[in-house]
């Protein structure tokens, strides 16, 4: 079918709609032959980094319809893989996007209509802490309402598995043939259970436990930090709350750059929420001049990309390169796990493919193997995974990706 025809198709079908309010139609009425164009030439794309699009109307947009749609199926897919689905749950989580809560409510009710019990954070969380709730509650798998790094135009979907991890390819083929047999978004009906489930809100104790667990991670938690600032940035987003619990009880001189420490879904105080970005660290690096910081740490607004900018010998501040910061920090790592003699004979760290090999010297001269994934950590977790479920293999030192 050609494209102009695909397009005058979908959209009178949204158009005849009794799904549609008329505001909703006058909506797409207004819309431009472009605008038009984009919003319905195709469906919203699902792949292994879930889905993301811009919020809007249309079959290639973010908004209830194709929300309700790809939950149907998510439900539909776990039932087959996950035994006691409708009791182990599934752990929803949201960012600071326009319409995100809105989002994880109806995924949530959609779940419970399919006899799925559904756990819900009373507000937005990071990307990491929804998988670690997974893990915690014990569910069979995790919704992440976000569209990461993206512009304020957009808003995503990303699923999880038993274990917190993003499905890998061969598991998210199973979710679209199930996907792709299913009535259109607008004409599609939730598959009712003879018993609803129920919707849990999360209790304090996940962040607790989670912070706590950060926390731990420390090699030298009584070093000295009273001579060491240090500028933060959430970049609007979800992070704020734990990144500065943490830094607190960890004992650092922390800096908030206080206008984007805001859940704000326009991401009013950026020009960019990216943190691999030089406009992005505007902010942060104008903070850290005026305060004669030493370092400036940003995570994007799903908290679950880092970038870091330091303040170099030429009195400059620099910004790292996700490559670079891993090389620092894997060195010190193992360097620090050999004078203590915790650093495994068996060890092994994870990068991608495309990561630098700086870090795979720095690994190999302490000894310690060495894997390589397609990008995405949804590989390296579906790794560590692996060696969980079979009880034995090379243990976990580090592992990264170079955004």
């Amino acid at each position: 079918m050609k494209m102009d025809n695909i397009v005058e198709k979908n959209f009178e079908r949204w158009m005849k709609s009794d799904k549609l309010s008329e505001e909703e139609k006058e909506t797409l009425r207004a819309m431009n032959e472009e605008e038009r164009s984009d919003a319905f030439f195709q469906d919203a794309e699902f792949g292994t980094g879930g889905m993301r699009a811009k919020i809007g109307l249309g079959t290639n947009r973010i908004n209830k319809y194709v929300i309700r749609r790809v939950t149907i199926a998510f439900g539909m897919y776990l039932k087959k893989v996950c035994k006691d689905i409708e009791n182990k749950g599934v752990v929803i989580s949201h960012d600071n996007r326009f319409f995100s809560r809105d989002f994880a409510i109806e995924a949530a009710n959609i779940l419970n209509e399919e006899g799925i019990k559904a756990y819900l954070f009373d507000s937005l969380r990071p990307t990491p802490e929804l998988s670690y709730g997974v893990r915690y509650m014990h569910a069979g798998g995790g919704i992440m309402i976000t569209a990461s790094h993206n512009p304020k135009e957009y808003n995503g979907y990303k699923i999880y598995d038993e274990t917190g991890c993003q499905l890998i390819p061969s598991q998210v083929d199973g979710l679209l043939d199930i996907l792709n047999g299913l009535p259109n978004e607008l004409e599609i009906e939730v598959p009712l259970a003879s018993k609803k489930g129920e919707t849990i809100i999360l209790p304090k104790e996940v962040d607790d436990t989670y912070c706590k667990l950060v926390e731990g991670c420390q090699l030298n938690p009584d070093m000295k930090k009273d001579d060491f600032k240090i500028i933060y940035s959430p970049q609007h987003g979800t992070s704020y709350e734990n990144a500065m619990r943490v830094f607190h009880d960890c004992g650092y001189q922390i800096i908030p750059v206080a206008k984007q420490c805001i859940h704000d879904p326009a991401f009013g105080g950026t020009l960019s929420p990216n943190p691999e970005t030089a406009e992005s660290f505007i902010e942060s690096i104008k903070l850290a001049k005026e305060e004669h910081a030493n370092l400036c740490v940003m995570t994007d607004p799903d908290g679950d990309r880092c970038g870091l900018a330091y303040l170099s010998s030429k009195g400059e501040y620099e910004r790292f390169t996700g490559n670079q910061s891993a090389a620092l920090l894997l060195d010190y790592l193992l360097s620090e796990r050999k004078k203590k003699g915790t650093l495994s004979s068996n060890g092994v760290i994870y990068d991608t493919i495309v990561s630098s090999d700086l870090a795979r010297k720095i690994a190999k001269s302490y000894g310690v193997g060495v894997e390589s994934f397609l990008t995405g950590f949804k590989y390296i977790g579906n790794r560590i995974g692996y060696y969980e479920k079979i009880g034995h293999g090379p243990h976990f030192e580090f592992g990264y990706e170079e955004s």
